[in-house]
């Protein structure tokens, strides 16, 4: 339905995003996950339109986006990081506003408007005006403005920064209506791991402006199918530990958490003993270790180095 061919994008000498070639089938919820700075949200100012790629295509159905920008716009709902409302208005003008832009008139944009508050929650307050409302409440009124003109496509780029439980809540109980029950194509970016989880079949990560790697949570978790993941409680930090931990040939990554360290190391490989052996030489007293299968977050930090929200 949706893909980018090896699309690239250039900013004065610098490279932004780098031969992006991505797909998104009809009805399909798809996460882009990558650490700031990555290329997601010049990617998806490409795959909108709002960008000119410096080379390659953005294609819809097969027909370029790049040569065809309205095809796109007709279909296309976004919901940007920034917060896109005006203050001075209510929550029902701004719907009001953004519907007439779509082209909605008369009844019909009146039950569209009431429609998208109902889904986002906001009916009740639709009378008040923005700059009353919290930061999870505007997000949920962008939300809305997006979904006015029943998009095939939405793209979500990063919705829950920053927000209360309840509208966090609300968000993603709004996606899994738009993907499961709508069945409207989802593309959605996150900081957090959990959300692309719940909501996406597949899944890209992004790092540098380039997909380091992409497929289904299986496939993703099949990267570190050879390797375990050891959470170590200590009774008290040791950057000495750390630096005899990571000499050893099974471990993989070492990484400081708040109650201790986290290592990512080669399955059946007579780990235990070894770092047993040399939090006694060093006097660290160890006070719990745990072995799971890595997860999805495990991965990311794996192929990017970095976590997800750095």
């Amino acid at each position: 339905m949706l893909e980018t061919i090896e699309l690239r994008k250039v900013f004065k000498g610098k490279t932004a995003v780098e031969e992006v070639s991505l797909y998104l089938e009809k009805g399909e919820s798809v996460g882009l996950l990558g650490p700031n700075g990555a290329g997601k949200s010049t990617t998806i100012s490409m795959i909108s339109s709002l960008l000119l790629p410096t080379s390659g295509d953005v294609r819809l159905n097969g027909k370029s986006v790049v040569k065809n920008p309205q095809d796109i716009r007709k279909v296309l709902g976004v919901v940007p990081q920034e917060i896109a409302l005006y203050n001075e208005l209510s929550a029902y003008e701004n719907l009001k506003f953004f519907g007439r832009i779509y082209k909605l008139k008369g009844n019909h944009l009146e039950s569209k408007i009431q429609e998208v508050l109902e889904m986002v929650g906001l009916r009740e307050r639709q009378k008040e005006l923005i700059k009353a409302f919290s930061g999870g409440m505007k997000r949920r009124i962008n939300i809305a403005a997006a979904l006015l003109h029943d998009p095939q496509i939405v793209i979500m780029d990063e919705p829950t920064v920053g927000i209360d439980p309840q509208s966090r809540n609300h968000i993603l109980e709004t996606v899994r209506l738009l993907n499961r029950e709508k069945g409207t194509t989802v593309l959605y970016t996150s900081h957090y791991m959990e959300e692309v989880e719940q909501l996406c079949n597949r899944m890209y990560i992004m790092d540098h402006g380039q997909i380091i790697a992409s497929g289904t949570q299986d496939e993703l978790r099949r990267i570190l199918s050879g390797e375990d993941t050891l959470l170590i409680q200590l009774n008290e930090p040791s950057p000495e530990l750390v630096q005899e931990l990571l000499v050893l040939d099974p471990v993989r990554q070492v990484e400081e958490t708040e109650s201790g360290l986290k290592l990512i190391v080669t399955k059946q490989s007579g780990i235990l003993a070894h770092v047993v052996q040399v939090a006694e030489r060093l006097s660290v007293q160890i006070v719990n270790i745990n072995v799971y299968t890595p997860s999805l977050e495990d991965v990311f930090l794996q192929l990017t180095g970095r976590k997800l929200r750095d």
